[in-house]
């Protein structure tokens, strides 16, 4: 595998698929008109920053105007800054110590934090010059189109492993003309760039977990569940089971649910720190560097790692809480896929019933329908109140089964097809349309004649309303509705049989 590090006698060398993204950027810029916006996705560990500094030291040379690249927190842009001074690129990072730039001439590309940025813009909004490219990095995050106004005249490029807004008001299309979609999960897995996530999952009760008014389960209601005696011992035993020996990231929900699992793991004797956005700069430091130089360390935290943090070395992801957002269970599982010539594999132990909500890690997602159709892939559409009935298809009778010995006894899980439906865009009233053409084949494969046809419809009886009471509590439906259902239903299934054997 390439080395991707940069030496002054040797520029840094993109992975093919990294060089075929850099083209297909310029390609659309190309194509769009002047000043368009541009939205590039790629899965965490990808390297995006590597793909858009280079994109703006081609920019800068083509063009011979500033390159302006925004992040929200602190870690991004130094590392952004360290890439783009990698290659050549002369740039001033923009901190809060930065009140005036008179001589900006001495500089090719600026970073910024994006707070930091508006407020030295509302004091004045020619405080920056010349720039002609802006990029955002974790484009997701709506807390940048705050400062876009002052940019009209210029391309902006937003990148993301998750083109999904943070904000189901303000979708990511009314902002990015445009989305170029790079390399999947399972394809970065299964060229060696990425590794395979093996996802362990821990059945838990969520129905104690509110929902706030952002959409996500709320902090307290968390702590009240996650601090539990019973879930700490899940934890332990969840981690002793997969994690034991390995570097470890544990995610949670709030700052006290972190400080408990500190002092469970200390307690069992566990190489353990906690780190949360309380921390000191010194504090935060020195706790990752403990980190990174503990080879079976555990690390406690609180969202404040899922992006801008990057220890290849971690081999254990625990989510050890729920969420509804499918931009930070990516966020949170991508710090653990970096790839080690030691390391080809990583386990994701699953405290939150994530997997059951968005399907596995490397499931592939069709970003650009996201893009066009967020809304149905929002948060509040993933349910946790799931009866896991819904897991399993309806137990047909022995005798029942006898009936229909030509036809293939594959399991139709509403569920599966539900979620299955949504993540296509296609209407939910699919997973019914599907589930009675089922029922058809089996009847019209399993009857002689139109006698033999309707007592075999009869016998599918207690599955079809199974089947429709699951599809029910799919889309929160009412038990009038759901009764609705189950008569048109039969009486679509009765005209079909009807219509086969009288030709």
């Amino acid at each position: 595998m390439i080395d991707q590090t940069t030496t002054a006698s040797q520029p840094r060398k993109l992975y093919p698929y990294q060089e075929q993204a850099v083209a297909n950027i310029f390609n659309k810029l190309a194509e769009l008109p002047p000043n368009a916006n541009l939205l590039f996705q790629l899965p965490t560990g990808g390297g995006k920053t590597i793909i858009f500094s280079e994109i703006a030291r081609r920019y800068i040379q083509q063009h011979n105007r500033k390159v302006l690249i925004l992040t929200h927190r602190i870690e991004l842009g130094k590392q952004t800054s360290d890439v783009l001074n990698e290659l050549g690129i002369s740039n001033k990072i923009i901190s809060s110590e930065v009140k005036q730039l008179p001589q900006q001439s001495h500089y090719q590309s600026f970073t910024a934090l994006v707070e930091t940025l508006n407020n030295r813009l509302q004091d004045n909004d020619k405080f920056l010059e010349d720039i002609g490219l802006v990029i955002v990095d974790e484009a997701h995050n709506n807390s940048f189109r705050k400062i876009f106004h002052y940019f009209e005249n210029v391309t902006i490029l937003g990148v993301t492993a998750t083109p999904l807004s943070s904000n189901k008001k303000l979708p990511l299309y009314q902002t990015y003309h445009s989305l170029i979609v790079g390399e999947s999960i399972s394809d970065l897995i299964g060229q060696g760039f990425l590794c395979e996530g093996q996802t362990f999952s821990y059945d838990v009760n969520l129905s104690s977990l509110r929902v706030g008014n952002n959409g996500e389960f709320t902090v307290g209601s968390h702590e009240m569940l996650y601090t539990q005696a019973m879930m700490q011992g899940k934890l332990i035993e969840a981690y002793e089971e997969l994690g034991k020996g390995k570097k470890t990231l544990i995610f949670n929900a709030g700052i006290l649910t972190s400080r408990v699992v500190y002092e469970t793991f200390k307690q069992k004797g566990y190489p353990v720190r906690h780190l949360d956005s309380t921390f000191s700069e010194r504090e935060r430091v020195e706790t990752l560097e403990w980190f990174r130089n503990t080879k079976d360390g555990v690390l406690s935290s609180v969202s404040i790692l899922t992006t801008g943090f990057d220890e290849p070395e971690v081999e254990t992801i625990i989510l050890n809480r729920a969420t509804k957002s499918l931009t930070l269970y990516h966020q949170m599982i991508g710090r653990g896929s970096r790839v080690l010539p030691n390391k080809k594999t990583f386990n994701i132990v699953d405290l939150g019933n994530n997997s059951r909500r968005f399907n596995l890690w490397q499931y592939p997602i069709d970003w650009k329908h996201v893009f066009v159709a967020p809304h149905l892939y929002l948060e509040h559409r993933y349910k946790d109140e799931w009866n896991y009935e819904l897991e399993n298809d309806y137990d047909m009778p022995p005798e029942i089964k006898e009936r229909f010995l030509n036809s293939s006894a594959q399991a139709f899980i509403v569920r599966e097809r539900y979620m299955l439906a949504l993540r296509k865009g296609l209407k939910t009233q699919t997973v019914l349309d599907d589930s009675l053409e089922d029922h058809f084949a089996r009847i019209k494969d399993n009857a002689a004649d139109f006698s033999e046809a309707i007592e075999l419809f009869n016998l599918l009886s207690e599955e079809m309303k199974y089947r429709i009471t699951q599809y029910g509590k799919c889309i929160n439906s009412t038990k009038n509705h759901t009764d609705y259902q189950c008569q048109v239903y039969a009486s679509k299934l009765r005209r079909r049989i009807m219509n086969f054997f009288a030709e």
